[in-house]
């Protein structure tokens, strides 16, 4: 009888033990994807074209090694529509937020204030949020009340739009993460973590001087 049980009891124990590696994982990857910071590590890689990352944290490609943005199109946070491709012939900065998440609530007011100011200064820049993982609008409509949003984002709960990026193109894997396509709808830089005024500013200046 005792010999008969032992086996089931390694079976339960390793299947708890499979269950907590799971969680755990799963715990890191959550803690990950909503990270905070302003800096980074010096690095390269290959992402539709060569990349490099600098100290600050922000990725850029060159202008012949860039890849084309997918289409993002759908419902917004307020109820209308939006189709990105609409939006050739300017600087789009993309930045992808949740109300839940504290580094998207520290960034959210340099992006009303960055956004705001170039507006008003007649600078060929669109703004863009894409907000994720809100199962509903009135959280994330909240959000942007509270912050002073108030250029559109899209509502995408099910973080399907993220998808739609290239996997071997600088793609918004994070969360918040901000990427600046160009004027040829072309993805220019990115960062995977908040950003501050000034860096928000130093990723889109250089691409908005581009000819």
């Amino acid at each position: 009888m005792s010999l008969s049980r032992a086996p089931r009891r390694s079976r339960s124990t390793s299947g708890r033990a499979i269950l907590l590696t799971a969680v755990t994982l799963a715990g890191a990857v959550t803690l990950t994807a909503c990270g905070d910071g302003d800096g980074g590590s010096k690095s390269s890689g290959s992402a539709g074209g060569n990349y490099v990352t600098g100290s600050s944290g922000i990725s850029t490609v060159a202008k012949a090694g860039r890849t084309a943005a997918p289409k993002l199109d759908g419902e917004t946070v307020d109820g209308k529509t939006l189709d990105t491709t609409a939006l050739k012939g300017k600087v789009v900065v993309l930045n992808v937020w949740g109300s839940w998440c504290p580094p998207c609530r520290a960034e959210a007011p340099n992006f009303a204030k960055v956004a705001k100011e170039m507006e008003a200064a007649g600078q060929p820049v669109a703004f863009v949020g894409i907000n994720t993982r809100d199962n509903a609008k009135q959280s994330a409509a909240s959000f942007e009340e509270t912050y002073g949003i108030t250029y559109p984002s899209l509502f995408d709960p099910d973080g399907k739009l993220m998808l739609r990026f290239p996997k071997d193109a600088l793609n918004p894997n994070a969360i918040p993460s901000t990427l600046v396509l160009d004027k040829d709808g072309k993805i220019a830089a990115r960062t995977l973590a908040a950003v501050s005024e000034k860096k928000l500013r130093a990723m889109i200046d250089p691409i908005l001087a581009e000819k």
